[in-house]
């Protein structure tokens, strides 16, 4: 079935759904899978590497999801015009999206760069701390393609042109398995180069996927007459002023949530290695199962886009609950694996017979254990906060996120860890709590959208008078 064709039945929306998300439920896990065999490979390192490579994404992976959550608010904004059928407004937020990714990246290198005295000023482990210095000394070009890809991911979902993202992404694991594998390890006569070889090899496969889509949206038949690219260098401030209206609250949203991850990792820096290297094993199983709820949430903010585009609010609810229960349904499947079989998903990055390793595969399977408590809200919020974003409706959910998360969600981990002497499983309590807290606040928001007039038409992201 047609991805974008608008559905009036709930079976009909099912499908389209599916059609949408399965490339893109691909994408987001191979995507998850280049930073995975990375993981994986610092492991064989040791854990002092291991532990490192997550202290280094505490404070980087935010950086890096602020600037692409903030202009993949061109998703709904692309979405709601192709709904309208306006080729023109499609084209204006594509070019000053682009622009924007750069801008945002410029403004956080400094940040990015200056990891080793925020970390020394946090009285984290020298050790460790000059590891994570290794990679921002390279990795902060990540920012740069990163952010471009996500406007260009936005671009081609809404066309549903979700094949070639995969396609991409796929290219993009086999390279950066050669390139981890030969940089981090020392590989093929190379040096062993650790976490700088985790950043060039990282960095890489970022320019290679947009280089790919791009050429894509430029080559391709259909996408081409659109012309993303035609008067680049021209603003369209109002355009802009959209973007960053939508785009500015999912960026700190996201920020809001991943900080809170990163929060933790900073919590279990005080725990010990051990904790440490353990977190970064269950957070990476977690995230790995998040990303099937994460590509539905996607194809949730383009079918509620264009269904809104198009004025067809019995559309909006149909597209939202549907994503909600595939994406619902699939969390539970992992919840059961994390309680019933912790090892069979904590054996790729921890020799689990090693008795070496012992203690941080206790650890990681009892954090996983509670992961598997907030598997369920985590889908839901994930895909309803999507589905908002598909009405342009981001102020009041960052406020929510905000609130949930470091209202709640941090300091009840907080005191469970270090008050009550849970420890690591205290911390993982305080996520689940601050992730179902921010789903219910969100759900709530959603069922109420024709009372709170979430579905009144807005302004329209175009700029008469500039040049098309």
């Amino acid at each position: 079935m047609n991805a974008l064709v608008r559905a009036t039945t709930w079976p009909a929306e099912f499908r389209a759904t599916l059609a949408l998300a399965w490339p893109l439920i691909l994408s987001q896990l191979v995507e998850n899978l280049l930073f995975a065999t990375q993981v994986a490979m610092l492991g064989w390192l040791g854990s002092k590497y291991l532990a490192g490579g997550i202290l280094t994404q505490a404070l980087f992976t935010p950086l890096v999801l602020m600037g692409m959550s903030t202009v993949s608010a061109t998703s709904a904004l692309i979405s709601q015009a192709r709904g309208r059928r306006d080729i023109k407004a499609v084209r204006h937020i594509v070019r000053q999206g682009l622009w924007l990714s750069i801008a945002i990246a410029a403004l956080a290198t400094p940040i990015a760069l200056s990891i080793k005295p925020i970390y020394e000023a946090l009285g984290q482990d020298p050790e460790l701390t000059q590891l994570a210095q290794d990679f921002v000394s390279v990795g902060f070009l990540i920012l740069f393609p990163a952010n471009a890809m996500a406007v260009m991911r936005s671009y081609l979902s809404a066309f549903g042109a979700t094949r070639i993202i995969l396609l991409s992404t796929l290219g993009a694991l086999a390279l950066n398995a050669l390139l981890s594998y030969a940089l981090i390890l020392g590989n093929f006569g190379l040096p062993r180069l650790g976490l700088t070889g985790a950043a060039i090899a990282n960095a890489t496969v970022n320019f290679f996927m947009v280089a790919v889509m791009l050429a894509y949206a430029l080559t391709n038949r259909r996408l081409r007459r659109i012309r993303i690219l035609a008067h680049f260098f021209q603003a369209d401030w109002k355009v802009v002023r959209e973007i960053l209206r939508v785009g500015l609250p999912i960026g700190f949203t996201v920020l809001a949530e991943v900080g809170l991850f990163s929060a933790a990792s900073i919590l279990m820096g005080w725990l010990g290695t051990n904790e440490t290297a353990a977190h970064a094993v269950a957070l990476q199983v977690a995230s790995t199962a998040f990303m099937v709820p994460l590509g539905l949430g996607l194809a949730a903010m383009v079918r509620v886009g264009i269904a809104y585009g198009a004025g067809d609010r019995e559309g909006v609810g149909r597209a939202a609950f549907s994503a909600i229960a595939l994406g619902v349904g699939f969390m539970g499947l992992t919840a059961l694996l994390f309680v019933l079989a912790p090892g069979l998903v904590i054996s790729p990055f921890l020799d689990i017979r090693n008795p070496a390793n012992a203690v941080p595969v206790a650890l990681a399977a009892s954090y996983l254990a509670v992961a598997g408590l907030f598997q369920l809200v985590d889908g839901a919020q994930v895909v309803v906060a999507h589905a908002l974003r598909g009405l342009s409706d981001t102020r009041t959910p960052m406020l929510m996120a905000i609130g949930g998360y470091w209202g709640v969600g941090l300091p009840t981990g907080y005191v469970l860890a270090f008050v009550f002497g849970l420890r690591g499983v205290g911390v993982w309590l305080g996520l689940a709590v601050g992730l179902a807290f921010v789903c219910v606040l969100m759900l709530t928001r959603f069922t109420l959208r024709e009372r709170l007039g979430l579905l009144d038409p807005k302004p329209r992201p175009s700029a008469p008078g500039v040049a098309a």
